[in-house]
């Protein structure tokens, strides 16, 4: 049964009635309702395509957050082989908000780091929704090393409302870790490949994408602060957060255009969750072109380019 988001009601009442329709035909061999459910199919369809034509940027928040959306683990199991996970950082436990280890991308070895936001309400409980706390930053810095050591290229799959801000977390050195994992991606010397797929939140989020390639699935969002709370700091009212998105320019068109994400990821009408499958492929494809890009290059060249990049991030939007 599908997940309606609140600006999708309309949809959902003609999509029921189709549905009821239906299910009242199968009950009785007698009824044709076919005529009847595929106009309102018809009429479901020119409204999905109304209602996302022009998504602002709040509502795209919303289709970024859709509980059934493709989380990480989705795409390790669809688009690598001989998934190998790794757990731990060496110092203090292992954080399953974040997942990673070894694997084959077309055949070739690669590192795959993610935000797992989880499933259900158990293994949501059991990931922290997605937020991690700095032992999973450390556990990424790790994998990030021995990748290096390796030579193997890094891909990181982003999906969290931001790092966990709880006091052990803080008493454990979260700003920290996260400034590390950060260092830790700009020094690397190999291909980092990073993919938004749903929310990119804070420092959480870049600690893991300051990457040489950056790509932003289409309704997806990569913000320094989620709306609510920064509506909550510049209004004092998190209901302002429609207002908030908008100034934020989080949305993957306004980022493309800031030279902060370097491509956009189409997905299928109605957002990645009424076509999962279609959607990890989509992202198993740009993942392997910007590693193609990228293989030739020695690994100070890719240092120096993603640090470059970095320090002229900005300069696309300025004139806008």
């Amino acid at each position: 049964m599908t997940n309606y988001l609140d600006f999708e009601k309309p949809l959902a009442e003609i999509e029921g009635k189709a549905e009821e329709l239906r299910a009242m035909a199968r009950q009785s061999e007698d009824m044709d309702v076919e005529p009847e459910a595929g106009a309102l199919d018809r009429k479901a369809a020119d409204m999905l395509k109304d209602l996302y034509r022009n998504l602002t940027p709040w509502r795209k928040c919303q289709v970024a957050r859709h509980p059934e959306r493709p989380h990480c683990r989705d795409y390790i199991e669809a688009l690598f082989s001989e998934f190998t996970p790794l757990a731990g950082d060496r110092n203090f436990a292992d954080d399953h908000a974040v997942m990673g280890g070894l694997a084959r991308l077309d055949d070739k070895p690669v590192m795959v780091i993610g935000h797992e936001k989880g499933n259900d309400t158990k293994s949501r409980i059991a990931r922290n929704f997605g937020m991690a706390r700095p032992e999973g930053y450390r556990k990424a810095i790790r994998l990030m090393d021995m990748a290096d050591r390796f030579g193997l290229p890094v891909v990181t799959l982003v999906d969290t409302p931001g790092a966990y801000p709880g006091k052990g977390a803080e008493e454990r050195g979260q700003s920290e870790a996260i400034a590390r994992a950060t260092q830790k991606c700009l020094s690397i010397g190999v291909p980092l490949v990073s993919v938004i797929i749903g929310e990119g939140g804070s420092g959480g989020a870049v600690a893991f994408a300051s990457a040489n390639r950056v790509a932003m699935l289409e309704h997806s969002v990569y913000s320094v602060i989620s709306p609510e709370g920064c509506a909550s700091i510049l209004w004092k009212d998190a209901e302002k957060m429609r207002e908030a998105a908008e100034a934020l320019r989080l949305t993957a068109q306004d980022l493309v255009k800031l030279g902060v994400a370097d491509r956009i990821i189409d997905e299928p009408l109605g957002g990645a969750h009424r076509d999962r499958e279609a959607t990890i492929q989509s992202v198993g494809k740009t993942v392997t072109a910007m590693l193609s890009e990228l293989e030739a290059k020695t690994p100070k060249k890719l240092i120096k380019d993603r640090r470059d990049k970095f320090l002229k991030m900005g300069d696309k939007g300025l004139a806008s």
